[in-house]
């Protein structure tokens, strides 16, 4: 898992902590240009500056992705900054978590539009790009709840099923364009919001964000001949299924 991404450049969403500070960080290491989006510009401003003093080149670039014209400010950026898009990360996203008799359409609402619109909107946005290059790699971060289901998670569950259904419809779309587009699904991986999720799980026996990186590295030493569509990384011990 050690692809030379020298010249190349990836954009990685919710870039500032957990799995996406992982995932820039683990690029970055292999030599690609790094753009870096999420809403707290001072937190991914202050990522990229730690890849730049290692010699790396870094964009923060402050992108809500429920936003469509900050999401096209975001790309727009990438353009006149790089002129390339190799590789994109959908890794922003949030969660309402408690029963559904408890939660009302806000809690909906507020999650469809960064986990459902926002990857939409930046795999369009990608799209748009790789097809004129006739190249690129696309990663969704999925979930476990992708294709399980947990008490008080439904609103989150149902927005990363949303996420597997454009996923595999985009990996179809995409292949005669040479394109690849896959999603990991991660189990329980100590970020804030599993904490809020999933408070009864101990946080040392979770997957690091480290893990989900290296998942994505692994995608993208995958020769020309190979293609996967998904990863579900689980944690040891975890039921599989």
């Amino acid at each position: 898992m050690n692809p030379d991404l020298t010249g190349q450049t990836a954009l990685v969403t919710g870039a500032g902590r957990g799995i996406g500070r992982a995932v820039v960080e683990a690029l970055a290491g292999r030599g690609a240009g790094v753009v870096l989006a999420a809403r707290s510009g001072a937190q991914i401003e202050a990522v990229a500056e730690q890849v730049r003093s290692r010699g790396g080149a870094a964009l923060a670039v402050a992108t809500d992705v429920s936003d469509e014209a900050s999401v096209r400010r975001l790309f727009g950026r990438v353009d006149e900054r790089f002129g390339r898009l190799d590789v994109l990360v959908n890794n922003a996203g949030v969660g309402r978590f408690g029963p559904v008799a408890e939660l009302d359409l806000r809690d909906l609402d507020a999650v469809l539009a960064v986990n459902v619109r926002g990857t939409f909107t930046c795999c369009r946005e990608a799209m748009q790009r790789m097809i004129a290059a006739q190249a690129g790699t696309i990663i969704n971060v999925s979930s476990v709840v992708g294709f399980k289901g947990y008490p008080n998670q439904a609103v989150y569950t149902a927005s990363k099923h949303a996420v597997m259904g454009l996923t595999k419809s985009l990996a179809v779309e995409a292949r005669s364009h040479g394109i690849r587009i896959s999603a990991i699904l991660p189990g329980g991986v100590d970020t804030d919001m599993v904490g809020e999720a999933r408070p009864d799980l101990d946080r040392a026996a979770l997957l690091a964000p480290l893990d989900v990186a290296e998942a994505v590295l692994y995608l993208l030493s995958l020769s020309d001949r190979a293609a996967v569509d998904e990863i579900y990384i689980r944690r040891r011990g975890s039921n599989p299924f």
